[in-house]
């Protein structure tokens, strides 16, 4: 070998030793990880002295117990997993379901189901067109999210695409445009629009058998073609179908270890085109899909994944004061770095 095909030889940093401490833990073979270390450049004798350091480290070995706490915790829900596989790989429809059996067989169990027939006589199914949207409620201000097609992120750096304008311009958009995912009112805008729409929530039912009165909600309204990327609520939800139609694709929350939650709430997979070459993990993970239409209330119990795509232009107002305990985000990790 000349001196040009060499391997340049590197000290072991804290880099390296984290590297180490990882590599272990996850099972990896000492020897095999000394020989990367080697034909990474680091001389033998450092890369054998650093891997005995790390085996003898007591911090190591306290690592070591809680990965094993961990395994067992997955086990738990690798149970649930198999399980689930026995049963329809679809959310349910039912018609006028009462608050004791939505209790019963889906809020206290975390399933979901799509609620028929309670907004057969909602006003604001007929009532939020276009003209009346512009005419009662065009000069108000109101919060939207833009240039999400430029950012992969969007989501994410929510905070970095809100602009203000007068809603009749931003309901003109919606109804002139052609499908895309560049704008979109959310509930991220809910600061700043709750109050300059309140008054459309006057033209939703009670729905006093699930809710809380009195509460309000988040209001959605975007063209065909916006796309909510894969993620899992904080609370309970539920997304009351005003206009269009939206495809909604579920993960239960037992398959978390498998979707690829890097950061927070969210998931680096796309709904759209799941790449099993990029995330294999996805391969065995049973995606539930639904479109819900208008007049329908889907329920999305907390912690399932979620990823949603407007077929039309649409109207959602989702909700999440349930008038049953609804906390589940005081205890959520406050490092969302996983």
């Amino acid at each position: 070998m000349n001196r040009h095909d060499a391997v340049q030889q590197i000290d072991v940093n804290d880099s390296w030793r984290g590297w180490i401490a990882e590599n272990l833990i996850l099972g990896g073979h000492p020897e095999a990880l000394i020989g990367i270390m080697i034909q990474s450049g680091i001389v033998e004798t450092s890369a054998r002295a650093e891997m005995d350091a790390a085996l003898r480290s007591p911090y190591l070995r306290g690592v070591s117990r809680l990965h094993n706490r961990l395994a067992k915790r997955d086990w738990v829900l690798r149970i649930q997993q198999r399980l689930n596989r026995l049963g329809p790989n679809e959310v349910p429809r039912r018609e006028r379901l009462s608050g004791a059996a939505f209790l019963d067989e889906h809020y206290r169990r975390n399933e979901p189901v799509i609620i028929t027939g309670m907004l057969d006589d909602c006003v604001a199914r007929e009532k939020w067109t276009y003209d009346y949207l512009i005419g009662q409620l065009g000069g108000r201000e109101v919060e939207v999210q833009f240039g999400r097609e430029a950012d992969p992120n969007y989501e994410m750096n929510s905070n970095s695409h809100k602009r203000r304008m007068p809603f009749g311009e931003y309901v003109a958009m919606v109804r002139d445009s052609g499908p895309t995912n560049d704008f979109y009112m959310t509930a991220n805008n809910d600061g700043r629009n709750r109050e300059a729409l309140q008054e459309l929530m006057a033209d939703l039912p009670p729905l006093a058998e699930y809710l809380e009165q009195g509460r309000g909600g988040f209001f959605w309204f975007g063209p065909a073609g916006t796309i909510t990327p894969f993620h899992h609520d904080l609370t309970n939800n539920f997304m009351i179908q005003i206009a269009g139609r939206k495809r909604v694709r579920l993960i239960a929350p037992c398959d978390t270890p498998n979707v690829y939650n890097q950061r927070h709430c969210y998931s680096q997979v796309d709904g759209r085109n799941i790449d099993l070459q990029r995330f294999p993990m996805m391969a065995n993970v049973p995606v539930i899909e639904c479109v819900l239409e208008p007049g329908e209330i889907l329920f999305l119990p907390v912690g399932w994944w979620h990823f949603v795509e407007a077929l039309d232009v649409t109207i959602t107002v989702s909700t999440t004061h349930f008038l049953w305990d609804n906390d589940f985000y005081t205890h959520y990790p406050s490092n969302q770095d996983f």
